[in-house]
């Protein structure tokens, strides 16, 4: 009995009333999520030189991760996780614009948590693979294993044209999922649809940029590679960069 009242206290003590509060908790956990499997699937291939992991279970792993997200955030935030979503919901008058900026701010930080989560989980690994030298370019460079970086052929117009359309695909795809005039995905497997979704563009579409798709998903993590020694190179456009953006 001790413990259960216990237990009930502390719940009425942690249980958060305030909607916006929840949906940014939510937000925040949900990309944790997403941002952590994501980047720890590009962490395995890159630091193992891809005797534990290839392009394909980087893009299984950032689908999957997706699905997860979801689920988790779903039924509170609606499992918005990137910032282009989020404007388009705006746009569709399915979001107050005021709560833009907000989930922005919010899905940004979960990206740069979880990247610091991953750095931290394959520290010895990176630094092994890297021989200590924390690179963006050349061939032991380890900042594609945080953000997507354009390949070596790719023009600034071309790179622009690709992420609009992977973007937009994405968009299309999700409000095609959910909406209820079309034929519907059965109750609850909504998340699957879309993590089936975000892996037929990443297979189809990745080769160029590594199928960002999403502000949060790419600047959170590249900043804290800036910030955690990469250095300045990880936001310029380096031709002959290496691996490229050949992965997500």
């Amino acid at each position: 009995m001790g413990t259960a009242s216990f237990l009930e206290r502390a719940r009425t003590l942690l249980h958060v009333r305030n909607q916006l509060l929840r949906e940014c908790l939510a937000e925040l956990l949900a990309v944790f999520l997403l941002m952590l499997i994501t980047l720890s699937g590009s962490a395995q291939m890159v630091t193992s030189s891809e005797t534990k992991g290839n392009i394909l279970t980087t893009y299984l792993a950032g689908a999957l991760a997706v699905m997860v997200a979801v689920y988790t955030a779903g039924g509170v935030s609606g499992a918005h996780l990137n910032p282009a979503f989020s404007l388009a919901m705006c746009l569709l008058e399915q979001l107050p614009w005021w709560k833009f900026p907000i989930f922005v701010a919010v899905q940004t930080s979960g990206a740069f948590i979880s990247a610091g989560a991953v750095y931290a989980l394959y520290y010895d690994a990176i630094h092994h693979y890297s021989n200590g030298t924390l690179t963006a370019s050349g061939p032991r460079e380890t900042a594609s294993i945080f953000a997507t970086y354009p390949a070596d052929y790719l023009s600034l117009s071309n790179g622009f044209l690709d992420q609009v359309m992977g973007t937009g695909l994405l968009i299309v795809g999700i409000l095609a999922i959910t909406d209820t005039r079309n034929k519907g995905v059965p109750k609850g497997l909504e998340p699957v649809a879309v993590a089936l979704l975000v892996l037929s563009i990443e297979v189809s579409m990745g080769s160029n940029c590594g199928c960002p798709m999403n502000p949060a998903r790419d600047f959170g993590p590249r900043l804290f590679t800036y910030v955690a020694g990469w250095g300045v190179e990880v936001f310029r456009w380096v031709e002959g960069r290496g691996r490229g953006g050949a992965w997500q």
